[in-house]
């Protein structure tokens, strides 16, 4: 089972945005996106954003960078020029 729960991911995705705005998150999909995206940075030899213990895998510690705020996912319409 996934600690933490899809549900608390959004709501610390989701915790910037005024009420009435259009969510960054708004399905499981997105977190499973987002996380698999960065579990392959570092496999690749990215430098974990949290402390990370030794044997960890790639995909727990993204889902704890995302928990701990460190990793950001940018809604599907912000351009990035």
């Amino acid at each position: 089972m996934l600690h933490p729960s899809y549900t608390d991911l959004m709501k610390v995705v989701n915790k910037d945005v005024e009420e009435g705005e259009t969510k960054v998150v708004n399905s499981r999909y997105s977190i499973v996106m987002a996380t698999s995206k960065r579990a392959r940075q570092l496999i690749g030899g990215d430098l974990p954003l949290v402390d990370a213990k030794v044997g960890e895998k790639p995909l727990s510690i993204a889902i704890d960078e995302l928990n701990q705020g460190k990793l950001k996912i940018m809604a599907e319409n912000t351009d990035s020029e």
